[in-house]
């Protein structure tokens, strides 16, 4: 074959091939073959082994060892043990062993990057100029938190030993992200690498005992989806899992009533937006590495196309032509653009989702295929939004479209998905940009961009997309709990209706929906009495009440776009409202407790004043992110907010709860004490004098047994609190996997509510948004 001159190079402009090599990295794997676990420090003898191949050409690149529950229990006692000592060597401390991790992987970068590219299928140049970088930088960020940790979030204390469960799409850089903060904060790790991708994650390991990382600090344990199982059941205090939303879904049950802290990122189907004044080529090519970078199997790539429908046509006309432009191939090849997808079985997903499709049009790539495990990028238009591929994540290079006529119609189709990851907007009208920006149900938003991470800004989504942060202070403190020590709390009896003296006027206390007082569907109530004296009647709620007071909260969302000025007047009015009858709730309290109720309702009169100080002063941040822009962490409200009130507190912890909620921006569903459900029932005499919008605040009395379960498992309520006496945690946190909403609940452990504990309020109170925006030419 004749060499092509230069002029013909010029004339044509094809790419040549530029190989990477890969000796050093087969001699890597030749000198291990096969490998065991990583266990307190040191290479475990193989077990039972299975292949891990290269995508790209089939070839068995390693053998590695299946985990069973005995490898998951012996890494789970190593890092136990390590654990305290860890935690006690102090931020400072640990901060020189994670800087040490930072330039150990910069010194092996390049070895890292052929590892991955070989195991995983991506193209060289994204592992070597994204992902690898990405992880120094993660672990130099979080060598940072762990110097100033000790100052800046005292009070805290590491969770204990964290499970970490990583997907195959990002192997090394997942790791970084579960890690870095881990060990920062002072945890000690288990980690299971995915099943397709386990090699950087054992060439880290390696390579930390250079670092000074201490024996068990750092624990890899290979396998199967059956080895993540085990992990996620074993003794451990955290668990952290990226990866599919069914998977995360299963783990939320799993791990419901345990005590194990939880956080998830899950699945996305993110919309990319582009409105008919943008920058059409720039979004053209935003939109290549939106869903085609590292071959679509991203779980925040920008699968959903909305185009505005004057521009769509030139617009796709646009993209077609830059898509039969791409080149797929070898991924070792640092001219091609699109890899190998990771294996046969996810190849067969994405051709099954695509071959059961019968709507809109296909435009499939005209670019040359390579043999083996590769999957053309291909375009779908003309869907509706009810369509399979439009609701359902593909997980492969394969883009969907739609289009819309008006902002509101593009922020309507955005929202209509389950998931709640990220989203990229594109448009030369920057008020339009951040106009849209809150109204998107999603963790991350772009501005003219797509895939921006950094280690110092959040990222993490809502609904089903799974819920935590992973970056920033924000990550750093999922991996710490409060060091305050706590004591067991007791199911608070409900009095028998023994009545031996009663009122002379007969009071039933209705249930508060929407602003009005309502009956019961039920039509039951019950006596509250204590010491035999019949202090009133009150309504039992059930679960059709709670579908009335979850639509009124929803009916009552645009509270949220209230400003916190406007919010902390309300609060302030309340609070006056309250002190002006303080004597009565008072005595209320007193009559339903035994107690003297003047301290309590002083309390919870300062703490409405305390929210309504917060209300407009919960800051968000702009982040220091290595960039020409900014990245802006704004706090929202997580939505609809659940609350089983607590016992013990009958006026102090209602008022705690619904104050942090609704300061930032929540409505609430309200289940007052049981035992002492008056002082809840007199307060919403309060609210309807207090210019509090309706249904902003529902209360609903009854049984806390009978009313969790479809509070925790309603589909339109975003986030369930629980601090009632009563035995609950488990069944809320199972029925919160329905949707996967956030959960705050007690474990049966006892809170000290004279304590305002307000940040920790107003963080469960809130979802950071992390909103990109570049700028200049």
């Amino acid at each position: 074959m004749t060499k092509p001159t230069i002029r013909e190079i010029f004339d044509s402009m094809d790419y040549g091939t530029a190989p990477e090599g890969n000796a050093e990295v087969k001699a890597w794997l030749a000198k291990h073959q096969r490998f065991g676990h990583w266990i307190d420090g040191a290479f475990t003898a193989p077990g039972k082994t299975f292949a891990t191949r290269n995508p790209a050409t089939g070839d068995i690149l390693a053998e590695v060892t299946q985990g069973t529950s005995e490898d998951v229990a012996a890494a789970v006692a190593s890092a136990r043990k390590a654990q305290t000592k860890w935690a006690k060597s102090g931020g400072a401390a640990r901060a020189r062993v994670l800087y040490a991790l930072a330039r150990l992987v910069q010194k092996h970068a390049r070895l890292f990057a052929v590892l991955e590219t070989m195991d995983n299928g991506k193209p060289i140049r994204e592992a070597r100029d994204i992902d690898i970088p990405l992880v120094a930088r993660h672990f130099y960020y979080h060598a940072g938190l762990a110097q100033l940790m000790d100052t800046e979030l005292p009070g805290l204390e590491p969770q204990g030993v964290c499970a970490a469960v990583i997907p195959w799409n990002f192997p090394l850089l997942m790791l970084a992200w579960k890690v870095a903060p881990a060990l920062a904060a002072g945890n000690t790790v288990v980690l299971k690498p995915a099943e397709y991708t386990p090699l950087t994650a054992l060439l880290f390991a390696e390579i930390s005992k250079e670092a000074g990382l201490p024996k068990g600090a750092l624990n890899i344990v290979t396998g199967d989806g059956e080895t993540g199982a085990a992990l996620v059941a074993s003794d451990v205090d955290k668990v952290a899992f990226t990866g599919s939303t069914s998977v995360g879904r299963k783990i939320r049950q799993a791990t419901a009533g345990t005590g194990k802290a939880l956080t998830l990122e899950l699945g996305g189907k993110s919309p990319y937006i582009v409105f008919d004044d943008a920058d059409l080529d720039s979004a053209v090519e935003g939109l290549v590495d939106a869903i085609w970078f590292n071959g679509g199997q991203v779980c925040c790539a920008g699968s959903r196309l909305l185009v505005q429908e004057g521009v769509a046509d030139r617009f796709h006309a646009k993209l077609k032509r830059r898509m039969d432009a791409l080149r797929i191939g070898d991924p070792l090849d640092k001219s091609i653009d699109v890899g190998a997808i990771v294996d046969p079985v996810q190849l067969a997903t994405i051709k099954g989702l695509v071959e059961a499709n019968r709507a809109g049009e296909i435009h499939v790539a005209a670019c040359a295929l390579p043999e083996g495990c590769f999957y053309p990028p291909t375009l779908i238009t003309g869907l509706s939004t009810a369509d399979m591929l439009m609701q359902e994540e593909i997980f492969g290079p394969v883009l969907v479209s739609t289009t819309f006529r008006t902002p509101a119609e593009a922020v309507e189709i955005a929202n209509n998905t389950r998931y709640g990851l990220a989203a990229s907007i594109w448009t030369e009208n920057i008020n339009l940009a951040l106009d849209l920006a809150p109204k998107i149900k999603a963790g991350v938003i772009w501005v003219n961009a797509t895939n921006l991470f950094d280690a110092a800004a959040g990222f993490g989504g809502l609904r089903e997309s799974g819920f935590g942060r992973e970056g920033g202070w924000e990550g750093l403190r999922a991996y710490l709990k409060p060091g305050a020590k706590t004591k067991a709390l007791a199911p608070v009896a409900i009095p028998e209706a023994l009545v031996e003296e009663a009122p002379a006027m007969d009071r039933t206390a209705k249930l508060f929906i929407g602003g009005k007082q309502a009956r019961p569907d039920g039509g039951y109530s019950r006596a509250v009495t204590f010491k035999g004296k019949l202090l009133g009647h009150v309504g039992l709620g059930n679960r059709k009440d709670i579908r009335n007071a979850v639509e009124a909260a929803h009916a009552a969302k645009g509270w949220g776009r209230t400003t916190g000025h406007n919010r902390a007047q309300i609060l302030y009015y309340i609070a006056e409202n309250l002190s002006a009858r303080s004597t009565e709730f008072a005595q209320r309290i007193k009559d339903q407790t035994g107690k003297s109720g003047t301290d309590e309702v002083a309390a919870a009169v300062d703490r409405l004043f305390t929210y309504a100080a917060w209300a407009d002063k919960y800051e968000g941040a702009v982040k220091p992110v290595p960039m020409r822009g900014l990245a802006v962490a704004v706090n929202e409200p997580v939505g609809v907010i659940g609350a089983l009130c607590p016992d013990e507190a009958p006026l102090l912890g209602l008022v705690s709860v619904m104050g942090a909620g609704i300061a930032m921006g929540n409505t609430m569903v309200l289940v007052p004490s049981e035992a002492a459900p008056l002082s809840a029932t007199d307060f919403y005499q309060v609210l309807e004098t207090s210019d509090l919008p309706a249904g902003v605040v529902n209360i609903v009395t009854g049984s806390a047994q009978e009313l969790a379960k479809p509070l925790a498992g309603h589909l339109d309520v975003d986030a369930v609190w629980s601090f009632s006496s009563q035995p609950l945690s488990t069944l809320i946190e199972k029925e919160a996997a329905g949707n996967l909403k956030r959960t705050w609940v007690n474990h049966g452990r006892a809170r000290d509510w004279t304590r305002a504990d307000a940040r920790e309020f107003l963080a469960q109170a809130t979802e950071v948004k992390t909103i990109w925006v570049p700028y200049g030419e």
